[in-house]
This record gives C-alpha cells, sequence and structure tokens, in this order.
C-alpha cells in the first residue's frame, strides 16, 4: 500500500512540475521533460534510452518539418535503412503552429505508450502522458492515421505509427526486450562476496559479475543475480549518419559485429609469456587503482577545479605511450592548461580551492548520473535544456542568422543532438560487442590473484601479475597488519585505494575512505549492490557520449563555450554523495566549454573505477567523428538541402517494365541492395528527393545522381 501511496503522490507532484513548465517552455520541451522522467523510471539502459531520445526526436521534428517550407522531414517520404516511410502530403492549415503542436504531441504520445508499455515507469509516466494531452486540448481516443483530410492529429498519429513500425525492424531486437541472438560470455561470473577472481578464464575479455541484489544506476532492483551483457549486437541497429565508408564488420561464432569508427584492439595481457602489449595493459589497469587513493579528504590535497585551471586539453594522444604522458598517474587529471579568461566578461575566471578528495567523488556521481539516472545520453539532454534556458544564450542556429523561436530551437536541438547521441551509442557498443574487453575489477583482482611481475626474484612473482608501484601497490609481508592471524595473507598483493562499500553502514554519516586493502577485496568507487555496469569496456560510452555530445553543442550554438562562460552544477556539502556522506564542503562542478564537460565526464570513469585510460582516449576520439557527422547529416534535413526537386532520367535502350537496381542510396546515405524500379513507356523513372540510383540490367549500368 505505501507503495501505491508513494506512487500516487510522485504522480501528482509530477503532474503539477509539468504544469508549471507548460507555461515557460516549448510543447518539444515538455515532451522531452517527459521522456527524461520515464527514461529515469525505466531500466538504466543506455543503449536503448539513446534509441529512444532518438526516435522521440524524430517524431518531433518530422511533425515540425512538414509544416515547415525549408526543411526536410527524416522518415516521412523517404527510406531509412531498407524502410521506406510512404507520405502524400498534406494541406497547408490555416494555424501552422497549432497544427504543428497538435502532430508532434500525438506522434510523441503514440511512441512514448508503445516504448514504456511494459515499463515500470509506466504505471506513473501513461498518467502523466494523458494529463498532457487533456491539458493541451487533445482527445487521445481520436487514433486515426488518414492524413489525407489535413488532421494535425492524424498527422502525428502516422508519424508515431510509422516510428513504431521502424522500430520493430532496425536490429534493436525490441520484440525480445532488446535481448541478445548471438552473443554468449566466455567467463563465468565473478562472486562479488567472495575475495579475488580465482575463477576467470581470459583476463582479455568480459566478465559478468554475481551479485546478491542488482540493483542498475536508476535505483531498480533486478531479480536476476548475474545482469546479462547489455547490447552487444548493437552495432547492427539502423544509425543516422554513420557511413559503410566508416565500418568494419567482424565475424565470431556466425555473428557479424559491426564496428564503426574501429580504433583497433585494445591492449592485451599474455598471461604465459607477459608479451606483446601486456605491460601496457598492467599500466593501464594499476592506474585505476592509483586513483582509487584519490578518492579521500583527508589526505589533504587541495585542487584548484576552475576553469583557471582545469579544461582546455590541446591535443590527445592516440597512443599508448601518449597516454602514459597524458594522466597523471601518481596525483591524477591530465595536462588541462585551464583558461586565462572568461571570454564572455573578461576577466580571469574565479579560482575554487577544493578537497581533491571531494572533487573527484562528486565528479564520479554525477557523471554516472546518479541513482536517479536519464542514463549518459539523457544526461546530455539535461545540460542542452540547461544551456537553452540560460538568457544569455542567442538561440541562432549555429551562433548565425536569425533568432529562432523557442520551439524551432528545441526541435532542431533535440533532432541533432538525439542523432549523435544514438549514432554513438551504436558506435561505441559496436565496439564493445566485438572487443568484448574486460572491466576494471575483474582485471584487477584476476592479476593480484596471480601476483606481482616487477621482482622475478621477490615474493609472489608471476609474469601476469600486477606491477609493484611503491605507495600504491604493494606485496603484504608477514607481520603486516593485513597479513592476519599467522600472517595467512603474506605473499598477496595490497593496494593503497578506496577501502570499499563493506566500511559504509550508513551512508549519511559513514565515510569509506583511504587505505592499504588486501586486491582481492577491491572494489570500483560504486554501490555494492551495482559495482560496475553490465557490459564490457573498450570504449567508453561515457567518453563517446560525451564527446559527440560536445561537438554537437559547440556546432548548434556556433560557440565552444557556456553562456556567460560558465556551466556548472552544485554539490550540497554532505548533502549530494549517496553511497558514502559528502562532499566536506560545498563544491561547483564548473565547465568554461562543453569540451572540458566531456573530458571531466572522461576522467570521472577512471575515478569512479569503471574504466582503464585506453577504454577513454578511442572514445573520445570516436565521439568527435560521430559528434561532427551527425551535425553535418541534420544540417542537411534541417536546411533543406538534401536533394532539391525531383529528377526524370531517361536511361536508353532500356524500354518500360520493372527491373532489379544494383543499389539505391537513400538519403541517410545507406545503400539499399536488390531495390526495384519501374521505367514508364518512354524509359523514365521518377526518383524522390534524395536518392542516387546505380542501375544493373541486361541492357545498361547507368549512375543516376541528385541535383
Amino acid at each position: 500500500m505505501k507503495g501505491i501511496i508513494k506512487k500516487l503522490f510522485l504522480s501528482l507532484a509530477l503532474i503539477f512540475i509539468f504544469q508549471a513548465l507548460n507555461a515557460q517552455h516549448s510543447v518539444a520541451r515538455e515532451w522531452n521533460e517527459l521522456l527524461l522522467e520515464s527514461i529515469r523510471k525505466d531500466l538504466a539502459r543506455p543503449t536503448v534510452h539513446a534509441r529512444n531520445l532518438w526516435h522521440a526526436s524524430i517524431a518531433l521534428y518530422d511533425a515540425w518539418a512538414v509544416y515547415d517550407d525549408q526543411s526536410v522531414p527524416f522518415l516521412l517520404g523517404n527510406t531509412v535503412d531498407s524502410y521506406y516511410c510512404k507520405w502524400d502530403g498534406i494541406p497547408i492549415p490555416i494555424d501552422i503552429e497549432g497544427a504543428r503542436e497538435e502532430a508532434m504531441s500525438f506522434a510523441i504520445y503514440r511512441l512514448l505508450r508503445h516504448r514504456f508499455m511494459n515499463s515500470d515507469a509506466a504505471i506513473i509516466m501513461f498518467p502523466l502522458y494523458d494529463t498532457f494531452m487533456s491539458s493541451k486540448g487533445y482527445n487521445i481516443n481520436v487514433t486515426s492515421t488518414d492524413y489525407s483530410g489535413g488532421s494535425a492529429a492524424a498527422v502525428g498519429n502516422y508519424i508515431g505509427q510509422e516510428l513504431i513500425a521502424f522500430g520493430l525492424q532496425d536490429y534493436g531486437n525490441e520484440q525480445i526486450d532488446y535481448g541478445n541472438t548471438h552473443y554468449v560470455p566466455v567467463n563465468d561470473p565473478m562472486v562479488m562476496e567472495t575475495p579475488g577472481n580465482p575463477d576467470i578464464d581470459d583476463l582479455n575479455r568480459w566478465q559478468p559479475l554475481t551479485l546478491e541484489v542488482f540493483i542498475d544506476q536508476s535505483g531498480n532492483i533486478i531479480p536476476l543475480s548475474t545482469p546479462e551483457f547489455l547490447s552487444p549486437e548493437w552495432g547492427q541497429v539502423s544509425a543516422f549518419a554513420l557511413k559503410d565508408d566508416d565500418k568494419t564488420t567482424y565475424l565470431r561464432d556466425g555473428f557479424e559485429y559491426e564496428v564503426f569508427h574501429d580504433p583497433g584492439p585494445p591492449p592485451y595481457i599474455d598471461t604465459l609469456n607477459g608479451a606483446g602489449t601486456s605491460d601496457d595493459y598492467k599500466w593501464a589497469f594499476s592506474l585505476v587503482s592509483q586513483w582509487s587513493s584519490h578518492l579521500d579528504t583527508s589526505d589533504h590535497v587541495m585542487w584548484d577545479i576552475s576553469p583557471a585551471s582545469i579544461g582546455n586539453i590541446q591535443s590527445y594522444p592516440t597512443t599508448v605511450a601518449g597516454m602514459k604522458e597524458f594522466y597523471n598517474s601518481v596525483d591524477g587529471g591530465d595536462p588541462s592548461i585551464g583558461h586565462p579568461i572568461n571570454p564572455t566578461t573578461g576577466i580571469p575566471y574565479t579560482p575554487q580551492i577544493v578537497h581533491r578528495g571531494d572533487y573527484t567523488r562528486v565528479l564520479a556521481e554525477f557523471w554516472a548520473d546518479g541513482p536517479d539516472s536519464e542514463t549518459p545520453p539523457g544526461h546530455w539532454f539535461t545540460l542542452l535544456n540547461y544551456v537553452s534556458d540560460n538568457e544569455l544564450l542567442l538561440k541562432q542556429y549555429e551562433g548565425k542568422g536569425e533568432i529562432l523561436d523557442d520551439l524551432e530551437w528545441d526541435v532542431k536541438a533535440y533532432f541533432t543532438l538525439a542523432g549523435a547521441m544514438h549514432d554513438a551509442a551504436v558506435t561505441s557498443w559496436g565496439c564493445k560487442g566485438w572487443y568484448d574487453y574486460i572491466r576494471p575489477v575483474s582485471a584487477l583482482r584476476a592479476m593480484a590473484e596471480f601476483g606481482q611481475s616487477s621482482e622475478p626474484q621477490g615474493t609472489s612473482y608471476h609474469i601476469a601479475g600486477v606491477p609493484i608501484i611503491p605507495g600504491f601497490i604493494e606485496v603484504v609481508k608477514p607481520g603486516d597488519p593485513l597479513a592476519g592471524p599467522g600472517n595467512i595473507n603474506a605473499g598477496k598483493i595490497k593496494f593503497f585505494a578506496w577501502k570499499g562499500p563493506e566500511f559504509i553502514v550508513d551512508p549519511d554519516t559513514d565515510q569509506a575512505g583511504v587505505a592499504w586493502i588486501l586486491a582481492e577485496n577491491w572494489f570500483p568507487y560504486q554501490r555494492p549492490t551495482f559495482v560496475t555496469p553490465p557490459f564490457a569496456g573498450y570504449v567508453s560510452g561515457h567518453s563517446t557520449f560525451s564527446r559527440a555530445a560536445a561537438e554537437v553543442m559547440t556546432m548548434l550554438t556556433g560557440d565552444p563555450f557556456f553562456p556567460g562562460g560558465m556551466g556548472e552544477f552544485v554539490a550540497p556539502q554532505n548533502d549530494f554523495l549517496v553511497f558514502e556522506e559528502g562532499p566536506s564542503e560545498t563544491i561547483k562542478l564548473q565547465w568554461a566549454t562543453y569540451r572540458d564537460a566531456s573530458d571531466q565526464c572522461s576522467l570521472s570513469r577512471i575515478w569512479g573505477g569503471i574504466h582503464p585510460p585506453v577504454d577513454d582516449i578511442p572514445g573520445r576520439l570516436m565521439g568527435i567523428e560521430v559528434g561532427v557527422d551527425a551535425f553535418l547529416k541534420a544540417k542537411e534535413f534541417i536546411a533543406g538541402t538534401i536533394c532539391e526537386g525531383t529528377i526524370n532520367v531517361n536511361v536508353d535502350p532500356i524500354p518500360a517494365g520493372t527491373y532489379m537496381a544494383k543499389h539505391i542510396i537513400n538519403s541517410s546515405g545507406r545503400i539499399e541492395n536488390g531495390s526495384v524500379v519501374k521505367f514508364n513507356t518512354l524509359g523514365e523513372i521518377n526518383l524522390n528527393p534524395g536518392f542516387n540510383i546505380e542501375l544493373n540490367s541486361l541492357f545498361t549500368t547507368a549512375q543516376i545522381g541528385c541535383n
């Protein structure tokens, strides 16, 4: 009964929130907020929700674009990755803005009701969807998709119907609750309640984790104690701006893994001979344990975390050797040079001196998105909305031209950012699925199980052990406080690191702190019911999402800087951290530029114990390409430059009839093989905008291009 009352209370509270939003934001923004709240109440599935954000943004954009005399719809009238969406056009209504809002609302309403119908979010969010529609005067019982008469509701219903149908064939496996069809892990699970990692077979491949209780980043209790790999086959999902030229296809166990912007393999460890990239592997994962020692304020290390000192990275390494120079293994951080002045105010940024241990812990939790996670792609939508609400922002597309109204700005911004977030998910998870790389908690415990690899004549030597790093990674000697009764633990490996969740009884008052611990008990800086996301590490999704978003927001606003030269988030004293007390003082995460925020997000995953550096940098580099390509692709639709007019082509001597085309290249750049084209009695073929066709018949071969 308490649970039902709580849910009803939350529903009423959210209704009031969204009614308040209704008075000050566009209808696109209001639906985006409803979607983000739905994501927070669903399972924490970054790939699935990147796709939900993308398809929802298509719904908003296409319903907006059909009433525009310049922008071109994305799905309507086009073939997207072999799915053709018929569109015959509509008469222009007298009240264009009213029709737009109605069509947008019906489109996304139908889509969200479908996507979240089996979610725990439904009990709370569906009444909100209905209430919102009612508040706008829309009748949800209007379900017709016959838009020929110009009904805006029918236009929206049709768009929603087509997006649902498109999603059922885009290889996201929505019909089986986004499950896997081929992937099987090579390693048995590691049981987190048991010290060490004695049963792992392959230290280069992902390992599931078995927990007594698993609670994901959205706070959902998962009945399965060993979560499966989320979306290892996601590289096959229909993307937005990714090109076949950027794709590499790999075959394993009869399944084709598609990897876009392939970074090549990460460092692997040779547990028999220590050959190849073993030393790079050891460096990368050992750095994670070293940075774990930075999660405590009692070391009294103080940092200036303002943009005066942090941010403005000049370049990224492309090799592991370069990464070893890029990351500060001992003290933490990167080669930021900061910004000398705020370009808006013309004066230097004010220093903010705080405990490093507060900064690192807040960073780890903020960018993990906390217990009410909208997942990383959704997090960047909250940042976009934060920027859009800033009174200093001039809503000019690319920072130039006329100032757009709130609705046009939101629709175009969401369409662009969502396309990038979806492509980032396809790109990074395609890589995760194929390379299937191990996570730090598995690698560190497994290497420590072997011993140390630095002193061949020393205690507990093994070629696959962890390197000794004085002050951070050492061997337990007899008489050591960790040696235990009768020196039972002598010879084991110890880390100077965050002590772990077992040292926290009451998270409102307790801090685990940092001390020497047995490496077999090492934990990431996470809750004991979460530990590590249930999917492979390489590459970092956070790094890919964040850098793609930073590129989009930079290009969208025409300015690398946040409005006013500063973005920030306040973490109140002892009222922010979730699984231990802190921060010890109120601190502000501050970013001068969108790229600075992205770089900060990337580092947070190392301090959080989730990724080694070798997962991070390739993700950032992927994100740059994904973000730029997505923005340029979205711009083509927004500017209406996909293709102008209709093309009539005569290919002599082909007579009238139906022929098989060798390739049809649609407006999203996808090649569709084996398509059928039909010629009229004059030997002409009529092409819709945005198509190229290469004909291959007994008569001739011709390449037909766009005007």
